[in-house]
């Protein structure tokens, strides 16, 4: 058996005799960031591999978010959901907006559209969806919502690189999308982010916030921030763009492997794969029901005892953190997924020994064995 720790997700290993002489020619070149060239050749060949026409880099995707609000020039209120990151209701905090929670879908794990327009109030200026596992969230719904109330929708789409819906990039619903390619992701640049927006106007404006305001090299036409997008970060990105394809591929053998296996241990339920949808498989969630032995918690304790780092992805839900906490607030659907919710590891070179570890886990733990090594032979 392995003694290495899995992780649930982890970035795949950039071709590094292609990365030295990138590096080689950033040093030469003197232009480490500042929109420098592998910067620009990024973003065209994002824009082109993801099917939509303006993008702007960022140096991570929580800078991005902070920066579309601002763009957008939101207000007041902002309704989104409990079942995400914590970076989703921070950005809004950040912009001294208020987040009102709407509970999820029981089976996608995203925003009840249904719920939305009773969270509407006079102070409402936007809507933040997240496509939560890269599914797509009711976006034909959100978007009639806010058409109809005179809403701006932002998609937090943090886990949906990539992701098309019904054969059109997901990335264009709404007025802004925000992308993260963090580490974790199943694009990334171990930090980075981007904005995928509408019009030339708004990339101009978010290209001047994300630099400090600066238009020119003497004039500053509002209070931006440092949101940059390194040399560094666009090389990765690039070796990361050349083999997206195969990455995706891979992680969609491992899910469907999940899948296969996960069909004879009563009380595991993998999230089945939207549809009309070509999925990245970015997260294998998988829910935890009263007829499995073990608890969601006492599972998560004993696959870390094994060296396998699952997750509870999200757990607790961000409205129980102080900043947002509220006694009379119920999110069921949110508060159930919550507590029952595992990810288990996915991602392009997970190895048969290592993927065998986790089954072994999950059979032991199913058949009352708790404790034991697991050799996954």
């Amino acid at each position: 058996m392995s003694d290495d720790l899995i992780t649930v997700t982890r970035p795949s290993l950039p071709d590094l005799e292609k990365l030295q002489p990138l590096l080689e020619g950033i040093w030469k070149s003197g232009r480490l960031t500042n929109g420098g060239p592998l910067h620009e050749t990024l973003e065209a060949g994002l824009c082109e591999y993801l099917g939509v026409e303006h993008l702007s880099l960022f140096t991570n995707g929580t800078i991005a978010l902070v920066t579309a609000l601002q763009a957008m020039r939101v207000t007041g209120e902002v309704i989104t959901t409990p079942y995400t990151f914590a970076a989703t209701p921070h950005a809004l905090l950040w912009n001294k907006l208020k987040p009102v929670f709407v509970d999820i879908e029981p089976d996608s794990f995203n925003l009840d559209a249904s719920k939305i327009e009773a969270a509407i109030t006079p102070e409402t200026t936007a809507i933040l969806p997240v496509h939560c596992y890269g599914t797509p969230a009711n976006i034909d719904e959100i978007q009639r919502i806010a058409d109809l109330y005179g809403l701006h929708v932002i998609y937090d789409a943090a886990h949906a690189f990539a992701v098309r819906y019904r054969g059109r990039s997901l990335l264009e619903a709404g007025d802004i999308s925000v992308l993260s390619f963090h580490a974790t992701k199943v694009f990334n640049t171990f930090e980075g982010g981007a904005l995928i927006l509408k019009d030339k106007k708004t990339k101009q404006r978010v290209d001047y916030l994300k630099n400090f305001g600066f238009a020119n090299e003497t004039t500053v036409v509002a209070p931006g921030i440092n949101g940059k997008m390194n040399e560094f970060q666009a090389a990765l990105g690039l070796l990361q763009l050349e083999k997206i394809d195969s990455d995706i591929r891979a992680r969609q053998s491992v899910y469907r492997k999940y899948r296969e296996e996960l069909m004879g241990i009563e009380g595991l339920q993998l999230m089945e794969e939207p549809v009309d949808t070509e999925w990245n498989y970015s997260y294998c969630p998988v829910l935890v029901n009263e007829r499995f032995p073990l608890s969601r918690d006492d599972l998560y304790s004993e696959f870390r005892k094994q060296g396998i780092l699952v997750r509870r992805y999200f757990y607790p839900l961000v409205s129980d953190f102080p900043m947002y906490f509220d006694p009379s607030a119920v999110f069921e659907n949110a508060a159930d997924t919550a507590q029952r919710i595992l990810c288990l590891p996915i991602y392009s070179d997970l190895n048969d020994e290592d993927f065998g570890r986790i089954m072994s886990c999950l059979r032991e733990a199913a058949n009352g064995h708790h404790g034991a090594s697991g050799s996954g032979q």
